[in-house]
């Protein structure tokens, strides 16, 4: 282990770190993304698949959709 790298934070270091960030409050601070780009790319922060496999799981939920629509139709027909 370097000498700029610790094993694990203590707990004198982390109350320390605790009252840097409530002071600064960084969370007033974030604005998220502006740009069209920026709010496109953020949708996907949280995404665990790929974007191809993605659109494909949308793709097949929207198809599931219309055939529940259709087999309603259908059986309200009879």
């Amino acid at each position: 282990m370097s000498k700029y790298h610790k094993a694990a934070w203590d707990e004198e270091s982390r109350q320390r770190q605790r009252e840097v960030i409530m002071k600064r409050k960084p969370w007033l601070k974030s604005t998220g993304p502006k740009t069209a780009e920026g709010k496109e790319r953020s949708k996907m922060n949280a995404l665990k698949v790929s974007p191809e496999l993605h659109a494909l799981i949308k793709e097949m939920n929207h198809l599931m959709k219309q055939q529940k629509e259709i087999f309603s139709t259908i059986s309200q027909s009879l």
